[in-house]
């Protein structure tokens, strides 16, 4: 399968340097069940630009990204920035999964499951290079 080319904006890149030093307790947390390739052995990286947005957590191979919503996402005016994200990410072919600070604290279990989900069904929905053309 052909790897797609993301967008990427360099003037991000010192940005999202920041965010994964200053991360907040929900993200290193998930960060701990996500990263070195822990779930079913695929790659996500951190706080990860891509076009002109920077995604929590992002898996090329998956084509999936994470968001960890924290408390100023309960104003209006963030929601509808995170709309905007979100449809851009769509737009590329990414899906995005959005989680709040308090489900990653609380309810990790529930978490790690829905991501668990996502992988399972696409594996489901994706040739295995080894089988294709048989």
């Amino acid at each position: 399968m052909k790897r797609k080319i993301i967008p990427y904006n360099s003037k991000l890149k010192e940005l999202a340097r920041d965010l994964r030093n200053n991360s907040t307790k929900a993200e290193i947390i998930l960060w701990l069940k996500v990263k070195g390739k822990q779930m079913y052995g695929y790659d996500f990286h951190r706080q990860k630009p891509i076009d002109n947005y920077i995604l929590d957590f992002f898996c090329q191979e998956l084509m999936l990204g994470i968001e960890v919503d924290g408390y100023s996402h309960e104003f209006l005016e963030i929601q509808q920035k995170d709309s905007i994200k979100e449809k851009r990410m769509n737009e590329l072919g990414i899906l995005v999964l959005r989680f709040s600070d308090y489900e990653v604290l609380k309810d990790m279990e529930n978490v790690i499951r829905a991501i668990e989900f996502y992988i399972q069904e696409f594996e489901k929905h994706t040739p295995n290079p080894s089988q294709e053309g048989n």
